[in-house]
């Protein structure tokens, strides 16, 4: 299951890194990607989505699940 995240306040590649380092953190989860361009995030795994925003706005960023 893929569950896409809008993701905010992201900056520069050591953002993009922090996103992608707490996203993996989270059980469940297969695999990250996280595009800093878009703002986004594609995380692959079965996971809740609300641990996967809790995860990145741990870090300081914002997140939300895309519809």
């Amino acid at each position: 299951m893929t569950t896409e995240l809008i993701v905010s306040g992201m900056t520069c590649g050591h953002c993009e890194t922090a996103v992608k380092n707490a996203l993996k953190d989270v059980p469940g989860v297969e695999d990250v990607r996280v595009d800093l361009k878009g703002g986004s995030a594609a995380v692959e795994g079965n996971v809740d989505a609300q641990a996967l925003i809790a995860a990145v706005t741990e870090e300081g960023y914002g997140a939300q699940v895309r519809q």
